[in-house]
Parts: C-alpha cells; structure tokens; sequence
C-alpha cells in the first residue's frame, strides 16, 4: 500500500515548508533542504509504481524492493505525522489562551513573573529538542530513501504519466448466495413465512454469534453465557413458521450443528432451513445430502449473454458487433463463473476501443501460475484498471471478517483515518470517498445486501473477493481467530500494519482482558487494530502504550467498562469505534489529547453518562456518533469549537443552568459544515423558544434530514406551551428533505394542525408528525401510534 502513501507524503511535505514552526527547526537542521530531496525522490519513485506494482506477482526482487519503500514510506509518513502532531498541540494551546479572557491572562503572567526564567522557558526548550528529534529522523529517512530511488534503476521500469491516477471442492463464485437471495426475497416466500432470517456463517462456526444474529434484537438474554442466547432462539422462532439461510457454511463438526439446531426445532411445522456451502460433506453432516442441489458452471452461451448484458449496457448495436468476437474470447476464459463474468463485464463496460478489449485478451495475467484461484485472474484484471488511490481503498476491507456487513458512510470514514482519499480538485474527502465506493460497486467489488426501512443500503464482498484481497495482502494484513485473548500470537517475519482479531466465543459467556496479543516490535508498526465483538472487558494499558502508529482502533460490541488513560498517548489515531459497549460509563479526559481524531463512535453505549469538558481540543473532529447513548443527557461546551464537526447525529437539549459547561442548542450556529441527518432529543427540556432562533437552523445548508424529539428526559411533566412556541419559530435547512417530529404525554396530535412551519423548502419524503402514548416507553425510532403525514 506505499502507493497511497506516496501522495500523502508530498501533501505532508508540502505542507512542512509553509508552515510557521520550520524557521526554528532550521536553527538545528535545514529541514528545508532534506524536504526538497525527498520530494524529488518520492515524484521520481511515484512514476514508476504502476509498473512495478504489475511485475512484482513474477518477480520477487522487485517485491522486495517494495516491501523496502513501504518501509521506509510507512516510517516517514508517522515522523512527518508526529511533526504535524505538534503543530497542532500549539494551535489548540494558543485557542486556549485566547478563550481564557484577558483577566485570566493577567493573573497568569503574574503567577509567572514569579517563577525563575529557566522554568519560563523549559516548554521551549523541549519543543526544541522534540524538533531537532523530528529533523534528524527526517534526515535519515531521507537516506534510505535516496538508495531505494537509485535502485529503481536497476529495474528498467516503465514510466507512467502523471503516475498513479489515471489509469477438488466446487469453486467459489459459482452463484450460491445469489440464488438464495433471489429465493429469500421472492415475494411469494415473503408471504409463506412469518419469519425470514439472513445469517452470514463463514469461518469459523461461531455457535454465539450466529445465535445473536438470529435474535437479532428481539429478546435480551438473562446472562452472557451461550446456553441463555441459545433459549432466546428458540423463544424468537416459537411457534413461528421461519425460513433461516445459513450462507456460506463449512463445519462439518456435527456437534457445533446440532447445538444451534435443537433451539430451531421449536419453530413451527414447515419451517425451513437453507444453507449455501463449498464442501459437499457440510450437507452430509447436516443429514440433507438427498436435498442438495449442485449448482454447474455456466455454459458458454449463458456465460456470454452475462457478460454481453453488463459490457454492452447502453452501446449502440453496431458498436457491439465490433466486440463481439473478442467478448467470446474473453469469455471463454471465465471458465463458466458467473462471478468471473460479471466482473470481467464491469471491466469492459468501461473500455472503449478494440485496442483495450485485445489488451485484456493478451493480458499475461492469464498465464499467471502464482495466481492461487482461477476466478482471481478475472479480479486481478479488474483490479489493476482501478486508480491506485481506489485499489487500497479496496484492500483496506480486508480487515473485516468474511461476510461483514458495512455501510457508504462507515467504510469511508475508515478510508478517511488511513488517508486514502486523495483531494481532487475543491472537493472534500466524504465526496471523494463516494466517487471511490460507486466504482467498487460499478465493478462488482461490492454487492448491496440488504436495506433498512429508512432506505440506508448495506453491503458485503462476496467471500471469494474477500480471498483475493488476503492474497494481495498476505504480508501485511491478517484476520485472525483467537481461542485464548491472554496468548500471545506469533508472527515472526511479517510487517503487520492492519490486524483484525476475532476471538472465539467462550460457551459460559465469560469475559476477557486484551492483553499483549503480538510482539512488541509488530505493534510498532500497526495502524489498525480490529476485534468486532469479541466480549473484551479491559485493556492492558502497557499493550495500548506499544501502539504509537495506529490510525484505527476499532472495539466495537465488546463488553469494555474502562477505557485506559494511555489511550491518549495514540497521537495518530483518526479513529475510534466503542460502539456497543454497553457498560462503558466514561470516556477518560486524556483522550482530549487526540488532536488528529476525526471519527468518534459511541453509538448504543447506553450507559455512558458523560463526555469529557476538553472535547473542544479535538479540532480536527469530523464525525462524532452518539445514537441510542440513553444515559448521555447534554454535550461539554467545547463542542462548539469543533468548526470541522460534519457529523453530529443526535444533540440532547440539556435543562441545566450551567451556562459554563453545557453546549445549548443555541450554539448550534457555531457548526455550520454539519450534513446529513440531525437528530435534536429531549426539546420537552427546552423553555426558551429564542435558543431555536440562535440555533440558525436555516443556515445549514447540508442537513438533509431533521428530526425532533419533544420528550423531556426524566421530568415527569413539561411545559407543552413552550413546545408550541418552539415549532412556531422553526425555521428549517433551507435544503430539507424530511422532517420527523415527535411528541410525547401531554401534547396530542389533535393540536398540532394550528401550528405554523415554514415547509416550503420540505422535498420528497415530506413531514412526518408523530404521536406517542403516556406509556410508551420504546426508542424513537420504534414509535408505532397514529402517524400522520401533511
């Protein structure tokens, strides 16, 4: 992946020449001059990768010499991090100063002029020091990087302008999960089953989380342990008539089946069960070897129509004629795989001469032995006709677990922490980040699995796209399943920068430290660490301290009730998930020291009462997530001073009267890049319908969505005149698309009709007004009384 690193590199460069801090380096090191060298060398090196990145499946030298500039990339791109780390420090520390008010600075510079000089001035000095620091290590980086560009010559690569942006077991990809969605979706079958349950199975079996899926919210279980989720499954299918797809099996452990088989056995008399598998053995286990159906290759003619459909989508009959001899050709070599050809097609939906289809043709790809599966050498051509910038977007996904399921906004706001998104132009990155993800879905890398009713689509890669980025990434990013959390893992030989670890589910429900898992020496150059639910409870802070290079830290759906206070010595974290984490109370205050944090998720951490006060120091914040965080009851002051926020969701509207240290609704004006959906809850707390007015909802231009809770928290009573007032004065975004308002107790929907709202510049899905029983006490979102759309 130096590749996407090369691009950062020269913007961080570039950006360490202008900034004010390089004149007092220049007093240790002329840092001027070793920036212009290594600019030279990385533009140099840059316009060669395209060649390089093709010959290096053959050629183990050239590997080699890329493994050695991702080295030395990976190395520089954290000093050049560590330099813009503290450039940052002192602009939040003069924000700071400036916020304390002149009467504070006054008393300051007395307590001051009491100490003695050398004290004064120790911070100075240190910052010296840490740059001088900075400057040496630039230095020789600067080396290594000189002998890494001088041996590119020995290669005779060829250059590219402008570089890296334009331009016996039944195999997988067969069409297994596509007919069985095409059979889960079916509206006949919607109507046969009270019940439809989708599971992604894979590797390993995990009896405890495909128990969790099948629940899937429906029934909280009295303990942790498996035994109690294995009984919410058989309450959620009583008596139910059910279909559940297993897609994607492989244990062929009876034992491990029958322990999720004997709960299903309480759904009711033609109830169903389809699995999708690779191995004929998994149905023999299963006892339906005489219900199995085998899917054969495509034939030939089948095969071409596929791919004729999706190349020649759009062209002109004529124009297709020329092809068409060529597409056979091409087709041939998809061996019968529908996946084969439906990405080989997206490919050529996209070349536009004869002269490109006959390259694809002649591809030496084809001839490739290192290749481990046929179907890869469709995948690889489609690959490499990506940009470079998209191609490590995609290998990025290989730290989620086989058959995860993601959103749009969640992947690239993880593309985002790693900065592969390259600015294009006077675009922001969220645009780029969506142009990048439409072409991975244009080119069959993703596939859209599943929407909810608010119209948000998931995706998933299917499992044999998931084996092509592994093979790509074999030495550098691993997935790796954990029966014991305290062992440590070797992996002796490898440069691991992205690590997930999925730890197996214990059958008592027991929970677990994160201790030490890998050397210390691996930890040092990781920059995603990964566990997606593994029932971790704590962290070993003396584990957390090796992870100086991280980017990433996702803990979501553990059992964490502390975060360490070292976490705030992970300088170069962009982002952080906690989400789920349901007994998670706190957030430590040194994580305010995160001054490079954009993305902060605590959706579903329904115990979390409080968010730090310095919150205000993490300028760089550009999505912070607090959806379903029940106990969280006002946001810390400081969040006004986020002016980067994108990103805010759900704004509790606080009762207090601590002016100080609570974020009113009226400083909402403050964040003006806010986009989305909004999310404004407990407005029954709100008295003073002028804090709307402050609020200037009307100008924010890239709220999409806005939704408004009039419930009142813990008080039992509230002002319903006041809620009248409020709708009264709301003036919404001028480019609104829906407004969904929510009344609770008192005020009936028989007052609202002589409420007066500006709704002209409301857009398609119009405004929703909800009502809500006394004693309902359900989330938001799962209001069912009278609705009424005007």
């Amino acid at each position: 992946m130096a590749d996407a690193l090369i691009p950062v590199l020269l913007r961080q460069l570039a950006e360490i020449t202008y900034q004010q801090i390089e004149k007092e380096v220049r007093l240790v090191l002329d840092v001027k001059k070793e920036v212009a060298k290594i600019t030279s060398n990385l533009k140099a090196i840059q316009a060669v990768l395209e060649d390089a990145e093709k010959r290096q499946v053959k050629e183990a030298t050239v590997r080699d010499w890329l493994e050695k500039l991702k080295d030395v990339s990976y190395e520089m791109d954290d000093v050049l991090d560590e330099w813009n780390t503290e450039f940052l420090r002192q602009q939040v520390e003069k924000q700071e100063e400036e916020e304390e008010g002149k009467d504070a600075l006054v008393a300051k510079k007395k307590v001051c002029f009491s100490i003695p000089c050398h004290c004064f001035c120790f911070n100075q000095v240190s910052r010296v020091i840490l740059r001088r620091d900075i400057a040496l290590k630039i230095k020789d980086l600067n080396d290594r990087l000189n002998e890494i560009a001088i041996e590119r010559q020995t290669y005779n690569f060829q250059t590219t302008e402008k570089g890296i942006e334009h331009r016996p077991e039944r195999m997988g990809g067969i069409g297994k999960t596509t007919l069985a969605q095409l059979v889960y979706n079916d509206e006949s079958i919607k109507a046969h089953f009270e019940k439809r349950i989708w599971v992604c199975v894979s590797e390993p079996f995990d009896t405890f989380k495909i128990a969790k899926a099948i629940i899937d919210g429906n029934g909280t279980p009295n303990s942790d342990g498996l035994e109690a989720f294995l009984q919410c499954v058989s309450k959620s299918v009583e008596g139910k008539k059910f279909l559940l797809v297993l897609d994607d099996m492989w244990t062929q452990d009876h034992r491990e089946w029958e322990q999720l088989k004997l709960p299903l056995q309480n759904g009711s008399t033609g109830s169903k069960i389809l699995v999708t598998k690779r191995k004929e053995g998994v149905a023999i286990m299963m006892g339906a070897e005489s219900d199995m159906i085998r899917l054969n290759e495509l034939s030939e003619t089948y095969c071409w129509s596929l791919f004729h459909h999706i190349a020649c989508f759009d062209r002109r009959e004529e124009e297709s004629n020329v092809f068409e001899a060529i597409g056979k050709e091409i087709v041939k070599k998809c061996k019968g795989l529908p996946l084969a050809a439906k990405t080989l097609s997206s490919l050529m939906r996209f070349k536009k001469t004869r002269e490109e289809w006959e390259d694809v043709l002649h591809s030496k790809i084809w001839e490739l032995k290192e290749i481990e599966q046929e179907v890869f050498q469709p995948l690889l051509l489609s690959y490499y006709d990506l940009a470079l910038a998209i191609r490590n977007c995609l290998l990025y996904c290989v730290i989620f677990p086989k058959g995860y399921v993601f959103t749009k906004k969640h992947l690239i706001e993880l593309w985002m922490a790693q900065d592969y998104l390259n600015l294009e132009g006077d675009k922001n990155k969220e645009i780029v980040g969506q142009n990048y993800f439409n072409n991975l879905v244009m080119r069959s890398f993703f596939q859209d699995f599943a929407g909810d009713d608010f119209g948000n689509v998931r995706y998933k890669m299917h499992d044999i796209v998931h084996d092509f980025v592994q093979f790509l990434t074999k030495k550098e990013a691993f997935v790796i399943e954990v029966k014991d959390a305290n062992k440590r893992i070797e992996l002796r030989g490898y440069k691991v920068r992205h690590l997930t670890l999925i730890a197996l589910e214990d059958p008592y429900g027991s929970r677990t430290s994160l201790l030490a898992p890998v050397s210390s020496e691996i930890c040092k150059s990781m920059r995603t660490l990964a566990t997606f639910g593994s029932r971790i409870s704590t962290l070993d802070p003396d584990f957390i301290l090796q992870l100086k290079a991280l980017r990433t830290l996702n803990l979501s759906e553990n059992d964490i009730e502390e975060l360490p206070k070292e976490i705030g010595e992970l300088i170069q974290l962009r982002y952080v998930d906690l989400s789920r984490n349901y007994p998670l109370v706190e957030l430590p205050n040194t994580k305010c020291n995160l001054y490079n944090l954009q993305t902060l998720c605590l959706d579903y951490c329904r115990q979390l009462a409080t968010l730090p006060k310095a919150m205000g120091k993490l300028i760089k914040l550009k999505h912070r997530h607090v959806m379903c965080c029940d106990g969280l009851k006002y946001l810390p002051k400081g969040i006004g001073r986020l002016t980067s926020l994108r990103a805010l969701d759900q704004f509790p509207v606080c009762g207090g009267d601590d002016e100080n240290d609570t974020f009113k609704l009226g400083d909402l004006r403050l964040l003006d890049k806010l986009e989305g959906s909004l999310f404004i809850s407990e407005l029954g707390n709100l008295t003073d319908a002028s804090e709307v007015k402050k609020a200037r909802l009307w100008n924010k231009k890239h709220i999409l969505h806005l939704r408004l809770d009039f419930s009142n928290g813990d008080n039992a009573e509230g002002d319903r005149k006041s809620d009248v007032e409020i709708l009264n004065v709301l003036e919404g975004p001028q480019n609104l698309k829906s407004l969904d308002i929510g009344f609770r107790n008192q005020l009936k929907i028989s007052n609202i009709p002589n409420i007066s709202i500006n709704y002209e510049s409301i857009r398609e899905e119009g405004v929703w007004i909800q009502g809500y029983d006394e004693t309902d006490t359900s989330d938001f979102d799962e209001g069912d009384d009278e609705i009424v759309q005007e």
